[in-house]
């Protein structure tokens, strides 16, 4: 019973705040432009602030974990390519393997990642750690899929995946991690005034992303294209997970580690990969319905993991 609890302590709060987003949006005291607005703000202000914040504070030479960073990087490029190749002799409709892949490997590791991590622990250290290894890997693989794939036989260009690395130098969530890696190298210490006011912003991300998702949520798209939908949504919350946290757990990791480790393989898929869709010509109903399943049920999901991962004592 003690186990339940904790899951459920670690869960309910992160998707209630959710549900009141979605609420919000329901009675109108929100709407489309404001939700894309605060989107935007979270993404370039408030989730870059904590990261910051919470890596200037901790003691990176302690926090820095190589072989943690490439577990990370290894098993998403296995996800990727491994859908990406099974799609390639099962899927039949050959226009949906850009999205179905994408929709599989793509996790809300920034947003709901972070919120997950906070809430358990106070802090999100091992959440960057995790971010690096996965992040740029997304958007780059990303790129070349959809590229490759789907509607008008898109061929990838020299100049789209440039833009693509762009993007992610670019990035306010990878570079808010990389200014925090220097500031607690060099051990920076701002003034009273400046920290106090980054912390503001720091401790607004969290609740203002999880309403931002909640008010994001569109229920009705989830009826289209169920079954390749029903599908990535299993692939996404159970399979991942099924497949590496043992691995994970066999390794060591444990704690925050692999509450990170659990988010990016079995979390949401990201809102973000559905601008990716449309950006790159594809159809994007898939992408939109996989993301409204796998928001709703990871919910359920998160919380038998989390039960599953106390049970075992890595919490």
């Amino acid at each position: 019973m003690e186990n339940l609890i904790f899951s459920l302590n670690a869960t309910i709060p992160v998707f209630l705040t959710m549900l009141v987003g979605c609420f919000f949006k329901q009675i109108r005291l929100v709407d489309e432009p404001f939700v894309k607005t605060l989107n935007k703000f979270n993404f370039k202000v408030t989730l870059p602030a904590m990261l910051f914040e919470d890596l200037m504070q901790s003691d990176f030479s302690q926090v820095w974990d190589t072989r943690y960073v490439l577990f990370c990087f290894v098993v998403t490029l296995i996800s990727i390519v491994g859908t990406w190749c099974l799609c390639g002799i099962f899927l039949k409709d050959r226009d949906l393997i850009g999205e179905f892949t994408q929709a599989c490997y793509r996790s809300s590791a920034a947003v709901l990642g972070l919120a997950f991590i906070q809430n358990i622990y106070g802090t999100s250290q091992m959440a960057p750690l995790m971010i690096i290894g996965t992040v740029p890997l997304y958007n780059v693989m990303a790129v070349v899929i959809l590229s490759f794939t789907g509607p008008g036989e898109h061929k990838l260009s020299k100049e789209s995946f440039k833009k693509s690395l762009l993007g992610i130098a670019k990035n306010p969530i990878i570079i808010g991690i990389v200014l925090g890696m220097i500031a607690s190298i060099v051990r920076l210490k701002l003034p009273f005034i400046l920290d106090k006011t980054l912390h503001n912003f720091s401790i607004m991300a969290t609740p203002l992303a999880l309403v931002g998702l909640g008010a994001g949520f569109e229920g009705k798209k989830a009826v289209k294209k169920i079954r390749p939908t029903v599908i990535c949504t299993f692939v996404k919350l159970m399979v991942w997970p099924m497949l590496f946290l043992p691995v994970a757990l066999h390794m060591g990791f444990s704690g925050e580690k692999i509450i990170a480790i659990l988010v990016m393989l079995g979390s949401a898929t990201t809102p973000s990969s559905y601008i990716m869709t449309k950006n790159m010509g594809h159809e994007g109903v898939l992408t939109s319905s996989t993301i409204v399943c796998t928001t709703l049920f990871s919910a359920f999901s998160l919380t038998l993991w989390l039960f599953i991962l106390k049970s075992v004592g890595a919490l």
